[in-house]
């Protein structure tokens, strides 16, 4: 999964963003080992200190746990992976009906659009 950063919002945002959709994806699996902060770093193009600022906060979330003496790994508790994921896509959709509703679209427009793009979707 290449890393795509954008200059329009905080590169640690991002890498924190793109991190947790490689676990929920299972790029990382659960109770996997991740390369060091260096090689993320490096992987990312990107300092290492704003690598290890953004494994920090998954750190603090709980995504990620750090070992003393062996590096990080991916959580295993799965239900907190869960959780995560559906509070990434709430805040996804929020996003998306913020700027459904600024475009001027109502409530019936917004899923009459969605129910047809859905239609055409794979299972």
């Amino acid at each position: 999964m290449p890393w795509e950063l954008k200059p329009d919002r905080p590169i640690y945002t991002q890498l924190i963003e793109q991190i947790e959709l490689m676990i929920f994806s299972g790029v990382y699996s659960l109770g996997s080992k991740l390369p060091s902060v260096r090689d993320m770093a490096q992987e990312a193009a990107v300092n290492p200190n704003t690598m290890q600022r953004a494994l920090a906060k998954l750190e603090e979330d709980g995504l990620i746990i750090t070992h003393r003496t062996s590096g990080r790994t991916i959580t295993e508790d799965a239900n907190m992976i869960e959780e995560a994921k559906t509070k990434m896509a709430e805040r996804q959709i929020l996003d998306f009906l913020e700027k459904m509703q600024l475009m001027g679209f109502k409530q019936k427009e917004i899923l009459a659009i969605i129910n047809d793009i859905a239609k055409g979707m794979k299972e």
